[in-house]
């Protein structure tokens, strides 16, 4: 039995996908309000998530529900690994460990990887095809504010092996939608997209210590008094 799991996704987590735009830090990126130190400590959580992300998918290479979304064009720990070295340099290893919310979101991931796998489906909706379709959006906007020239910084943005990205995610919904799952594992896939929805945002919210401290308790009021109807919505899958 397949379900239209793509678009109950969309239509699922669109008040998640606000949320998220609205928190301080994200409303300040989309402004063009970027800090070099607070983006860095960002691209470390993501490498740690990333890393447990990968690490599962293959795990979990012959699951039927998993391996038919376990796109290795999408893998960014390779990018992240490009863009802590350039961020770090080449002792960036023994420079970063995991934010206590991004310890919580890698320990989430293992956890519905071991005991409910189908699950994963809803992390990899809500990261990787964020990625891919507010990438350009969010890399330009960085790559302006920390005045950063071609790549340097900037390759978890970058899917060089994805010609079309357009006609990529029409693959990737294709692909959502012919899942052997039923409507009840389709709505706890959508629960648990809220849920990464959710530890994301934590992320975010940690960050912006660092950014308050960067530009001021009142440049940061100022950015974030208004809420957001969500810039990146319209170009998600």
């Amino acid at each position: 039995m397949s379900v239209a799991l793509a678009a109950q996704l969309r239509e699922g987590t669109k008040k998640s996908h606000t949320m998220a735009e609205n928190t301080g830090f994200v409303s300040c990126f989309l402004k063009g309000v970027v800090d070099k130190a607070s983006y860095r400590k960002l691209v470390a959580d993501l490498y740690f998530v990333y890393g447990a992300m990968e690490e599962e998918i293959a795990r979990l290479k012959d699951n039927p529900v998993v391996s038919p979304i376990a796109f290795p064009q999408l893998n960014r720990r390779e990018a992240l690994e490009q863009d802590l070295a350039y961020y770090f340099g080449a002792d960036w290893k023994n420079q970063i460990q995991p934010s206590p919310s991004a310890a919580v979101y890698v320990a989430r991931i293992h956890q519905v990887a071991q005991e409910s796998p189908e699950l994963l489906v809803g992390h990899h909706y809500t990261r990787y095809l964020g990625d891919l379709s507010g990438g350009q959006i969010l890399k330009n906007i960085a790559q302006k504010a920390m005045n950063l020239s071609d790549n340097d910084g900037l390759h978890f943005y970058e899917f060089a092996a994805i010609d079309d990205e357009k006609a990529f995610k029409g693959t990737y919904r294709s692909a959502m939608d012919t899942l052997p799952i039923d409507q009840a594992t389709a709505d706890r896939i959508v629960e648990e997209a809220n849920e990464a929805f959710h530890l994301n945002m934590n992320m975010f919210k940690e960050l912006e210590g660092n950014l308050v401290a960067a530009i001021g308790k009142v440049l940061f009021g100022f950015l974030t008094r208004r809420q957001r109807s969500g810039s990146t919505e319209a170009v998600a899958a």
